[in-house]
């Protein structure tokens, strides 16, 4: 089989969720299966994270913008290679494709009401252009694949689709998030702590970033150790905002907000933090979870969406909408060292339901399925 996979922007720098799941499946195809051929069309960039091997083949493609880039760029190249199948791994594609569609539909969060506009003008635009091209393309897909059962059940049911044309095929986690001893050296350029509370938010209304920092101004009050915050991926200006609005700005000391932090570096932070705060309003999946989990982190998470089925009954579940709640499971987890550690064993066993390995050997069989059947 030739197998295009589309992976626009793995190489850069600052990657994000769809990115890591686009990369860490292509590496693991490019581990274990030597039979088919793979072009890998991506975007020129700074980070050269994937090589190429005899099977396969990277194909940079150059455009100034995202949607010129999907919309032109992608499928003249695709004509030039003529692959067998194109997957795209990042929510949208092509509306005119030469050959057969799979698409990665990791949400339909730009279908539902929203909390909020987001305050990234980068998110918003990409707001306005799934709901444009999203649309036009599903009747094209030979298969959809998404991240959940959760999330299936929704795409489904929202769009009107098949059950046999949607598929879910869940994330897995980089192994290198596991258990490690103290790595000051890294922790210290994020936090001046070795015992803190970790926050993995942006300026995406669906991670909660108000309600947090309201439970976390609960969780002081109410706490005798007051373990600091560090959260990743929030300006100051946007964390000021937040503050001011809910009248919390004395908890301002302790708040470390360094910005984005690099994926390598995540497994200090997540090692050296008491706890993984992850209570979403809306999650397909969840990754962080898993990375909190596998390096022996408890994890405290929404019990909304697909969550729950990522991190399981036995995880530590909150109503993301209840600052009270979020505040005391914090304090639970702080006052009881025999639950702390029942939650310490729970996540490192639960995490080794979830390889990378499992969803690219998904990948490939859907890959065989769509090209049987078009052929």
């Amino acid at each position: 089989m030739k197998i295009g996979i589309e992976a626009q922007r793995i190489f850069r720098v600052n990657k994000h969720g769809m990115d890591f799941v686009a990369l860490e499946t292509i590496r693991e195809l490019q581990k274990f299966d030597k039979d088919n051929e793979y072009f890998i069309f991506v975007s020129p960039g700074e980070d050269h994270c994937l090589e190429e091997s005899d099977n396969m083949h990277i194909i940079e493609v150059k455009y100034p913008s995202y949607p010129l880039w999907e919309q032109v760029g992608l499928p003249n190249a695709v004509k030039r290679i003529k692959p067998d199948l194109l997957h795209c791994t990042s929510n949208t594609a092509p509306i005119n494709t030469p050959v057969p569609l799979v698409l990665t539909l990791h949400d339909i969060i730009f279908l539902e009401k929203r909390q909020s506009s987001s305050k990234s003008w980068y998110q918003e635009m990409g707001w306005h252009y799934r709901r444009l091209v999203v649309p036009r393309i599903l009747p094209k897909c030979k298969k959809i694949i998404t991240v959940s059962h959760f999330e299936k059940d929704r795409i489904c049911k929202a769009l009107q689709l098949p059950e046999s044309q949607v598929t879910a095929v869940y994330n897995g986690y980089n192994t290198h998030f596991s258990p490690q001893p103290p790595q000051p050296e890294i922790t210290k350029k994020y936090i001046n702590a070795d015992d803190y509370l970790f926050f993995l938010g942006n300026t995406d209304p669906k991670k909660n970033a108000p309600r947090v920092l309201k439970a976390y101004s609960l969780y002081l009050a109410k706490s005798d150790f007051k373990r600091p915050l560090l959260i990743a991926d929030l300006k100051e200006d946007f964390i000021d905002d937040i503050l001011k609005q809910e009248n919390i700005e004395d908890i301002k000391p302790y708040l470390s907000f360094p910005g984005y932090i690099y994926n390598k570096d995540l497994v200090a932070l997540y090692n050296d933090a008491f706890a993984f705060l992850y209570p979403s309003l809306r999650e397909s999946f969840g990754i962080p979870q898993l990375e909190a989990m596998a390096c022996g982190t408890p994890i405290i998470a929404g019990n909304t969406s697909a969550m729950p089925e990522v991190a399981g009954s036995g995880a530590l579940l909150v109503d993301p909408y209840s600052v009270e709640d979020i505040a005391n499971k914090i304090l639970l987890l702080e006052n009881d060292k025999a639950l702390y550690q029942q939650q310490v064993d729970y996540g490192l066993e639960r995490v080794k339901l979830f390889s990378w390995r499992k969803s690219a050997e998904s990948l490939l069989n859907i890959y065989r399925e769509v090209i049987q059947n078009h052929g």
